[in-house]
């Protein structure tokens, strides 16, 4: 009987290919739509199959097994299409379950794929969305402090103060010409963001010549820590605005780093006088505090703080504190 067996697997095999097909049909179709697919599209493959498995073992050159089986049934009066129709009819009926059961356990799969698939679109969705919005914040930056430079340099042309003008031209050239070519989604060493702070404070040091005093203090071991690029400017630079540019004195604008168990804490803060207009500008409603914030809570997604506030003893103080090794 190998031959018949033979005939009857690859028909099988066909038939599973052909539901196969209807069921890819349907894939865009809600679950319950595919199962509903599924039970229907199952009763003509049991029925097909079981006419075949019939015609291969009942009709060609049946067993002895076979006719003795077949002569009960005649002995009961029945016809020989009712019969080989109530043969097809209950083997069909058992087969019915096993292919439902099969297109299933399919469905569940594809299901399975489908979520998957949504679930790494949304992901790539949301890592996009981050990125954007880590670009924005970026981006919030910059023209912000190519406004107040640009101030400066025509106070300075104004002036005639042509060598001063020339330095800062330069300054900022080197300045824009590093900031742009980083990318923005991306994290630099801190040494890197320490000697971009440090190049606008010699771009306002023109300036400010005798009131800004510049102090750093970040250890070698936390030179390769990673920060997001230009974290530290809108502390800076607000350290600048409302510390030295409203001061009549000399105002230190420090800027360290140290470690704090697992983390790196990173401090700007500048010894000015109290002024009761810095208050407002300070208070965490700023654009430059917010977009600080802003940043850390999408790059390290709740593993960075920033705190501010006044100093006791004067000045300003922001401290940051961000993953010393970040995976994220």
């Amino acid at each position: 009987m190998a031959e018949r067996r033979a005939v009857v697997t690859i028909a099988s095999m066909l038939l599973t290919i052909l539901l196969w097909r209807v069921m890819r049909r349907v894939e865009h179709r809600s679950l319950w739509g595919m199962v509903g697919v599924a039970l229907l599209a199952s009763i003509p493959v049991s029925m097909t199959y079981a006419g075949i498995n019939h015609i291969a073992f009942y009709v060609y050159e049946p067993t002895v097994a076979v006719i003795k089986e077949l002569d009960g049934y005649r002995a009961k009066t029945l016809s020989e299409l009712q019969i080989r129709f109530m043969m097809i009819s209950y083997q069909a009926a058992e087969w019915y379950y096993f292919i439902v059961t099969w297109t299933m356990l399919y469905i569940a799969v594809s299901y399975a794929t489908k979520v998957r698939r949504a679930e790494r679109t949304a992901a790539a969705y949301r890592a996009e969305a981050q990125s954007a919005h880590i670009r924005a914040l970026r981006y919030q930056i910059n023209p912000h402090f190519l406004f107040n430079t640009l101030n400066s340099l025509s106070t300075l042309v104004l002036r005639a103060h042509t060598d001063e003008a020339d330095k800062m031209i330069v300054n900022l050239s080197t300045f824009f010409r590093t900031s742009l070519t980083t990318d923005p989604d991306s994290d630099v060493p801190l040494a890197d963001e320490i000697r971009m702070q440090q190049l606008y404070l010699d771009i306002e040091r023109v300036r400010f010549p005798d009131r800004l005093v510049v102090a750093i203090d970040v250890p070698a071991e936390l030179a390769s820590v990673r920060v997001p690029s230009l974290i530290l400017q809108p502390l800076v630079e607000n350290a600048l605005k409302y510390g030295v540019a409203a001061s009549s004195a000399k105002v230190t604008i420090a800027i360290k780093a140290s470690i704090d168990g697992g983390n790196v804490k990173i401090v700007v803060e500048d010894d000015a006088k109290a002024d009761p207009s810095r208050k407002h500008s300070s208070s965490g409603t700023g654009v430059g505090l917010e977009n600080v914030r802003a940043r850390l809570a999408a790059r390290f997604q709740g593993r960075a703080t920033c705190t501010f506030g006044p100093r006791p003893e004067g000045g300003y103080r922001v401290e940051l504190t961000v993953p010393r090794f970040s995976d994220l």
